[in-house]
C-alpha cells in the first residue's frame, strides 16, 4: 500500500461540495435566542426575526443562520431570490451545502472581542465578536478592481471602527475552502493557518437553499446512505463467506492427511493395545487369585431350602453365575434380596426366570466387590 494512500486515510472523510455565494448578496442580523432554547425553537426564532425584518416575504428569501448550543444569540442572513440567475441555482444541485463566503468563517473559535476580515478582490467583509461563539455583526463594503492598496486599508479601517472595539483582528485573504474533516459529523473550512469548524446541524443550517428541497436532499442522502451501506454489509459477508469457504477446503485438505497418518498409524496401535492386554492379562493372573469355592459359599449361605443349584460358573475374577430352580417362586426375590446384603456383594441380577410343572428355573449372576473375598484360609467377617 503506497504512502498516499496512508496518507489519505489519515486524513479522514473528502471534503463535501460546497458553493460560496458573494456577501454582497446578502444582509446579516443577529437574533436573540431565549436561554434553554433548542436547535428547532431556534429556528422558529430566525425565521419570525427574518420576516420582521425584511422587506420581502420568507418564501422570496434564502436563508440560512449560525447558532452554537447555549449561544445568546444567532446569526441570520438572507438573501432575494431573485437575485439569483436560473443558471446559478442549477449548479446549486450538485453542492452538498449552499451559502454565503462569510458564513464558512463563523466556525472560527473566536476570543471576546475578537474581528475577522475577510479580503477577497470584489470587497471586504469584516465579522464582530464580542461575547460568546456567535457574531454579534457582520458588514461589508463592495470595491472595484481598480482599487489601490491605501483605499482597501481605508475600508478595511472603516470596517474596524464600525464594528467595534476589537483586542484581536485576524486577516484572511482568500475564500476559505472545504477541507477533509475528522468525521461525517462535521465540516471544515481552511484557509492557510485559519480553520473554521462546524458541527453536522450547524453546517446543515447554514444552508441557504429552499428548506423542502434541504429535506428531500437530507432524505435521499440517508436511503443512499443506508444503500451503502447495506451494499458494504453484504461485500463484506460475502467475503467472509468466501473466506469460510476457502477456510472449509483447507480442513479438508489437513483432515485428509491426518486421516492418511492416522490410518497407516493404525496397524503399531492396534498391536501396542494387544500388548497391553496380554500384559494385564498376565499380571492379573500372576497376582490376582480366582476365588470361586469362596464365592459359591457366600451365595449358598443365603439360600431358601426350597432352591436348588444346578450349575456354577465363574466370569472373571468377581462375578459368579448360579442356574438353580425351585418349586416355590415367591423365594427367588427374598433369595436375590438376601444376596444383595453380603457387605462383599457389588450387584445381583436374575435372568432367564420361567416356569414349568410348577418348577421355577432361573440363572442368578452376581457381582463381588474387588479385593472382597478372602481365601477361606482367611474368611472374611
Amino acid at each position: 500500500m503506497s504512502a498516499s494512500l496512508f496518507t489519505s486515510l489519515r486524513a479522514g472523510p473528502p471534503p463535501p461540495r460546497v458553493a460560496l455565494l458573494p456577501d454582497a448578496l446578502f444582509f446579516a442580523r443577529a437574533v436573540a435566542v431565549p436561554a434553554g432554547c433548542m436547535a428547532a425553537e431556534v429556528a422558529v426564532q430566525v425565521e419570525l426575526a427574518l420576516d420582521e425584518s425584511s422587506p420581502f416575504p420568507l418564501a422570496q428569501l434564502y436563508y440560512g443562520y449560525y447558532w452554537r448550543p447555549g449561544a445568546e444569540r444567532a446569526l441570520a442572513f438572507a438573501s432575494y431570490r431573485r437575485r439569483f440567475t436560473a443558471e446559478q441555482i442549477d449548479a446549486w444541485n450538485r453542492a452538498e451545502r449552499v451559502l454565503p463566503a462569510f458564513a464558512a468563517v463563523l466556525g472560527w473559535e473566536a476570543e471576546p472581542a475578537s474581528t475577522l476580515i475577510l479580503s477577497v478582490p470584489e470587497g471586504l467583509t469584516a465579522i464582530h465578536w464580542d461575547q460568546g461563539p456567535v457574531p454579534v455583526a457582520v458588514l461589508y463594503r463592495p470595491l472595484v478592481p481598480e482599487t489601490t492598496d491605501e483605499e482597501r486599508a481605508r475600508v478595511r479601517d472603516e470596517l474596524l471602527k464600525l464594528s467595534g472595539e476589537s483586542r484581536k483582528i485576524v486577516d484572511v485573504a482568500a475564500h476559505p475552502t472545504a477541507g477533509p474533516s475528522r468525521s461525517d459529523g462535521e465540516m471544515v473550512f481552511r484557509c492557510g493557518e485559519f480553520e473554521s469548524r462546524f458541527t453536522a446541524e450547524a453546517a446543515a443550517a447554514l444552508d441557504v437553499r429552499d428548506k423542502a428541497e434541504l429535506a428531500a436532499l437530507a432524505k435521499a442522502r440517508k436511503r443512499d446512505v443506508i444503500l451503502w451501506r447495506t451494499a458494504l454489509g453484504c461485500a463484506v459477508v460475502c467475503i467472509l463467506l468466501v473466506a469460510g469457504e476457502l477456510a472449509l477446503v483447507a480442513g479438508g485438505f489437513w483432515q485428509k492427511a491426518r486421516l492418511i497418518k492416522l490410518n497407516a498409524q493404525n496397524p503399531v496401535v492396534g498391536r501396542v493395545i494387544q500388548d497391553q492386554e496380554l500384559a494385564n492379562r498376565i499380571d492379573e493372573l500372576s497376582t490376582k487369585r480366582l476365588l470361586p469355592m469362596e464365592m459359591i459359599s457366600l451365595v449358598a449361605a443365603k439360600k431358601p431350602a426350597g432352591v436348588q443349584f444346578l450349575r456354577t460358573t465363574t466370569n472373571g475374577l468377581n462375578s459368579l453365575s448360579v442356574e438353580a430352580q425351585t418349586n416355590n417362586a415367591s423365594e427367588i426375590a427374598g433369595f436375590m434380596t438376601a444376596v444383595q446384603g453380603l457387605p462383599a456383594c457389588d450387584k445381583v441380577e436374575i435372568f432367564d426366570q420361567r416356569t414349568r410343572d410348577n418348577l421355577a428355573s432361573f440363572r442368578l449372576v452376581v457381582s463381588f466387590k474387588p479385593a472382597a473375598l478372602k481365601p477361606m484360609s482367611a474368611p472374611a467377617t
